[in-house]
């Protein structure tokens, strides 16, 4: 059987996009300035995971108004939520039990 780091994605394996994905959750939209306070980023680091994540379909842009202003929302898509899912539970199957409370040192 491969080992369980075969099925990490490259797209989530930097701090940022990981976040950005794991804040979006399955269901939820969320305006580029909420994202950006949320994962406590700037503008350009915010942008760039979000083109990277919107280039591979893992995230899906909408662009508008509120009011006169302008607006950038995101969501994540079906094929980014079932990517994230698959590389989360590896990362549960590399980490195995650590952490658990019930294991001594």
């Amino acid at each position: 059987m491969a080992h369980a780091r075969h099925q990490l994605d490259d797209a989530f394996l930097t701090p940022v996009r990981f976040s950005l994905v794991a804040a979006l959750g399955r269901d939820t939209e969320m305006d580029f300035a909420a994202l950006r306070d949320l994962l406590e980023v700037s503008d350009s680091v915010l942008s760039k995971a979000i083109s990277h994540l919107d280039g591979l379909g893992y995230v899906r842009v909408t662009k508008g108004y509120a009011g006169n202003r302008p607006r950038t929302w995101v969501a994540t898509t079906r094929a980014g939520a079932s990517a994230f899912d698959r590389h989360v539970r590896a990362l549960r199957v590399i980490a195995g039990g650590v952490g658990r409370d019930d294991e001594t040192p």
